[in-house]
This record gives C-alpha cells, structure tokens and sequence, in this order.
C-alpha cells in the first residue's frame, strides 16, 4: 500500500469496486458502519474491461465511491481490501480541494470516533 502525505484533517474519496451488488452493499454498510467512511455512494453496474495475466478481461462492476477523512484512509483501504474477492482490488485515493463547509465538517464528524 502506498500512502502519499495528506492532513489528517483532509477529506478525501476512495474509489473501488465490488464484483456484485450485495457485496457492495456489504462493504459500504460495515464501513460506515465502523467509522471509516461517512458515507458511501454505491454507483449503477458498469463494464469494466482490463488486462489480467496477459488476457483481456471484462466484467460487470458496482463502482463504490467513499467519503472519510486522511486519519482514516490507511484503515479504510485496509478494511476494503479484507472484504474484497480479487486478488488485486482497484483502490485510489483522491484529495479533495474545496467543499460546501458543513459537508466537510460532517465528514469529519462522522469519522472522528
């Protein structure tokens, strides 16, 4: 896992996906539920096509989009990785340089315990 330097303070999306829609369901629930994201933005199926092991690969994705914090990114993409099937799972990280200030301020709130 590579963590890049970011405030503790700083809100952040973690981006991933989940094979189906219950599992989705099930990694969104258990990290809100825990703490580690304030909320989690479960996306309509896509394709999403790559390569893996030298073969072009397709399947049907839910993209999963997080809301937390810099304190919580290392734990929250630890968690995602524990609940996720695949062997290499897509987690990103992406800064977030402005936002409605009571938003911001909820998300820290409901990731601060």
């Amino acid at each position: 896992m590579q963590l890049q330097p970011h405030s503790v303070d700083q809100i952040v999306l973690v981006l991933s996906n989940a094979p189906d829609e219950a599992l989705a369901k099930r990694i969104a629930h258990l990290t809100v539920e825990e703490g580690l994201a304030a909320c989690v933005n479960l996306g309509r199926p896509a394709l999403s096509m790559y390569m893996w092991q030298g073969t072009l690969e397709g399947a049907e994705e839910i993209p999963l989009t997080f809301k937390t914090t810099g304190a919580k990114v290392g734990a929250l993409m630890e968690r995602i990785r524990s609940l996720h099937p695949y062997e290499v799972p897509e987690i990103l990280v992406l800064p977030v340089i402005a936002g409605l200030d009571t938003y911001v301020n909820w998300v820290k709130e409901q990731t601060s315990a």
